[in-house]
């Protein structure tokens, strides 16, 4: 494994957790103490037991971790193997990847399993959860992969056919998503907050992976790729 690939990757993941736990510590951990502060008024709760500044540096510290943790698995190893077969070339190569990355670690096991607020009881038990989010998770990279294959396959079409192509395999995402067992949730956040609060989620998320395709994108192409390393080129 080239350590140049996972400078990168770590460089890459810092930046994208730095930025994303900075926006934790403070829209995202505002509209929480929001909704807890909503919920302790029904519940008669005390207040957090933890110092705000003591919350904001936890939640950017845990969001260099995350992004690190990404950075290298996802742009430092999988893109040292991946590089070659990746869709487009230069930053799109990296947006694919992120996309990919999104999808198979939030975005297909969050249709089964949306992000709860605080206050918020589900129905399924936590081992439930966790052999759903992980059975998403296998359905979300099968899906990317399938989605590069079809996007290469389509090689020499007009663009907007490649990238239908390149979509249609989402839509198998929602065999599971049928199958999948019911999960009636209780609280007392109301619908609208608890669906700001998804999305607050979803864009915090999304920001991550944009930022670390961004900041690898801009440090350039490492020295040695794995087509230099003797894998076969599939460019297009």
């Amino acid at each position: 494994m080239a350590t140049d690939h996972l400078e990168r990757g770590a460089l890459a993941g810092v930046a994208g957790g730095l930025v994303y736990g900075l926006f934790v510590a403070t829209v995202g951990n505002a509209f929480t103490a929001g909704l807890e502060a909503f919920e302790h008024g029904h519940d008669h709760g005390g207040g957090p037991a933890v110092t705000e500044l003591t919350t904001a540096a936890a939640s950017v510290f845990g969001g260099v971790l995350w992004g690190l943790l990404f950075g290298v698995a996802v742009f430092g190893v999988a893109y040292y193997f991946l590089e070659p077969a990746l869709p487009g070339t230069g930053a799109t190569r990296r947006i694919a990847l992120a996309a990919a990355g999104f999808l198979t670690v939030s975005g297909a096991p969050w249709l089964v399993l949306p992000p709860q607020p605080p206050g918020v009881e589900q129905a399924l038990g936590t081992e439930a959860r966790m052999l759903w989010y992980g059975g998403m998770m296998v359905a979300g990279a099968a899906v990317a992969v399938l989605a590069g294959l079809t996007y290469r396959r389509s090689a020499g079409r007009h663009g907007a056919v490649r990238a239908v192509a390149a979509l249609a395999p989402l839509a198998l995402l929602s065999a599971p998503v049928v199958l999948a067992p019911a999960n009636p949730t209780h609280g007392h956040v109301p619908a609208a907050l608890a669906a700001a609060y998804r999305w607050t989620v979803v864009f915090g998320q999304a920001t991550l992976w944009a930022t670390i395709a961004v900041v690898h994108a801009r440090l350039g192409e490492p020295e040695l790729t794995a087509a230099d390393a003797g894998y076969p080129s599939t460019a297009d």
